[in-house]
């Protein structure tokens, strides 16, 4: 199939040492996680008209409630902003609610309601559908092996992004909100 994309699609003689996409491993993971992107699917769709980051988010509070928005986005690695936007959504449809943590009342969690539980349950439903379809491409050696390599990759993404943040402030630079929670995962990890 890629091999007949490439043939589609041949590198530009207009320009020196092109980009070959097909052969750029970040391009191809993005390629597949738009692919892959919930709001996509028409059986998510039916369930619950969200973005990409209230379904992420949304699945993360269902997961792992009671968590922290901080958590969520180190988790998804989704910047503070997004999570923040996301939340807000989420709270105005009724489906989460925040909780102080008793022990320290700067802490607030994020719980579903019971609106919130009944759509990530379906959620949960089409999910795990669509992930045994994805999953028969591949044996589970390879499986095994690709969550490895991602989780490799990941770390990898994260450290050289960490370190470019890092050398802008060392230079005295002023980096975005974004890139500091990337040397805070980064440290956290």
């Amino acid at each position: 199939m890629i091999r007949n994309r490439k043939q589609a699609f041949v590198l530009t003689d207009k320009i020196n040492d092109p980009l070959d996409l097909y052969e750029h491993l970040p391009f191809q993971i993005a390629v597949v996680s738009n692919l892959l992107q919930l709001n996509r699917d028409l059986a998510i769709r039916e369930i619950v008209e969200l973005d990409p980051r209230e379904l992420r988010v949304i699945l993360n509070i269902g997961s792992y409630m009671p968590i922290k928005a901080a958590d969520i986005a180190y988790q998804s690695r989704l910047d503070s902003y997004t999570i923040s936007r996301a939340v807000k959504v989420l709270k105005n449809l009724k489906m989460i609610d925040v909780m102080q943590d008793e022990s320290n009342k700067k802490v607030k969690f994020l719980v579903l309601t019971d609106t919130g539980k009944a759509v990530y349950q379906q959620l949960c439903e089409v999910i795990n559908r669509r992930t045994k379809i994805l999953e028969a491409a591949i044996n589970e050696d390879e499986k095994a092996l690709l969550m490895e390599l991602l989780a490799k990759i990941e770390d990898k993404a994260e450290s050289m992004l960490a370190a470019t943040a890092i050398k802008e402030l060392e230079k005295g630079r002023t980096i975005p909100a974004d890139q500091k929670e990337i040397i805070r995962w980064s440290k956290r990890g």
